[in-house]
């Protein structure tokens, strides 16, 4: 080993679902990569041997569903900010939304974030190119020369295609190219303008509603133009008992239909949105215990293929503004490990295993990239969990730009310790 960098992780638990691994071992790392697995005799000339007694190490988790805002609003979040915060929540891949100013619809624009994110070196970042141009959902952007770049799906994110005949070209167009095309599931006829869920409490606070039929008719339209072109479609942030049951009904026909869900829809229902804190205010909106019900059955039943932030940071100036006038958005990847320990391990949906499978080798998966396993020879992508710990979620201490968090003073179970990336320790939780 002359010469070579390496870590001990030592008598950790080990949780690699992508090998069907859940056992206590020792972990050595050399270089970039996992070297040896099991047993491991301590290395005279390790650099550096961790004692992960009690902890949890599991392969670097990804979020296939961020927004760092750059280009175009770095006040907010840049690449370099919200990288730190992933690492920060544990995350050493992202995908970043095209939802930018300007919109990333064409290859250069591919390129830059990636740059940005070499510069930053910090997690490893991926990006989602537009659909449509600027997003407006009239033609096509340049999709076989973003794919070209990099892109490794694509997603009007923020709206969704509502011309049909717009969304089976894309479809088409990403068919020949066996490209992943995202959704925001929303016709927009049902929910312009809303900025809650539809019904009671809305009626009552005298907002304009969401109707859970935008998001379900959108998803249920999709689905027939994937059975016509066969095209890798997924769902992103589905948010109720109707899209699950259009989800389940895809995937019975052997469709190939992925989704994902976040922790406000499995957390929180439209009764936050009482005092019109526009912390609460997100898109989809916040649905009801039925809805959550729903969604954490789907989760049970191996439906969902991926758990996802939405983080989306925004100034305190702009959340400041009347509910109707504020962004819609929650920043949440620094303490999104501990709320889906709250909604999903703690009441006994799921285990740890199964967590961890849908932070690591199953969003890889629906995204076909080689992450999320931690095998020997794998890239040292690797996470550290303290999972019994509590702590107070702290907003203030926040690596992200934006404090935009409705989770703010919750206790919380379950901490990252430290985030290597490539065999690199880049992130180590402070002393408290």
């Amino acid at each position: 080993m002359s010469g070579k960098h390496s870590i001990l992780i030592r008598g950790g638990r080990l949780i690699d679902p992508a090998n069907g691994v859940d056992r206590q071992a020792d972990v050595l790392v050399t270089d970039d990569v996992v070297a040896q697995i099991g047993e491991v005799n301590e290395p005279a000339d390790a650099d550096r041997v961790i004692d992960a007694t009690d902890r949890l190490v599991v392969p670097g988790l990804i979020d296939l569903h961020v927004h760092f805002r750059e280009p175009g609003d770095e006040e907010e979040e840049t690449i370099a900010s919200g990288s730190a915060a992933a690492l920060a929540g544990g995350f050493t891949s992202v995908v970043c939304m095209p939802n930018t100013k300007p919109a990333i619809d064409e290859a250069t624009r591919v390129e830059y974030v990636h740059r940005m994110g070499r510069q930053a070196r910090k997690t490893f970042i991926y990006v989602m190119g537009a659909i449509t141009q600027g997003r407006q959902g009239k033609e096509l952007a340049e999709i076989g020369l973003m794919a070209a770049a990099g892109a490794v799906g694509f997603t009007d994110d923020g709206m969704g295609v509502q011309d049909t005949a717009v969304m089976l070209q894309a479809l088409k167009y990403a068919r020949m190219l066996d490209a992943l095309v995202a959704q925001h599931c929303q016709d927009d006829t049902l929910a312009r303008g809303g900025v809650m869920n539809a019904g009671y409490n809305a009626t009552v606070l005298g907002l304009p509603g969401i109707d859970p039929l935008a998001e379900e008719l959108m998803l249920w339209r999709d689905v027939q133009l994937v059975k016509k072109t066969g095209t890798r479609y997924h769902a992103q942030h589905i948010s109720t008992a109707g899209s699950v049951e259009i989800i389940r009904q895809a995937k019975a026909e052997g469709l190939p239909v992925t989704c994902e869900v976040t922790p406000h829809h499995l957390l929180l229902t439209d009764n936050a949105i009482a005092e019109y804190d526009t912390n609460f205010k997100v898109n989809p909106p916040l649905r009801t215990n039925r809805d959550i019900e729903a969604l954490k059955a789907a989760i049970a039943e191996g439906l969902v293929d991926a758990l996802a932030t939405d983080h989306a940071p925004h100034l305190k100036s702009e959340k400041e503004l009347e509910f109707l006038a504020a962004p819609f958005g929650i920043a949440s990847l620094e303490c999104a490990l501990g709320l889906y320990v709250k909604a999903l391990v703690d009441p006994g949906v799921i285990g740890w295993p199964e967590l961890i499978a849908m932070l690591t080798h199953r969003p890889a998966r629906v995204l076909r990239v080689a992450r999320g396993t931690l095998g020997v020879g794998d890239r040292a992508d690797i996470t550290i969990i303290n999972p019994d710990v509590e702590y107070v979620i702290d907003a203030d201490r926040f690596l992200s730009k934006s404090r935009n968090c409705p989770y703010n003073g919750w206790l919380a179970r379950s901490r990252v310790e430290k985030t290597f990336v490539a065999g690199e320790l880049r992130y180590e939780a402070p002393e408290r």
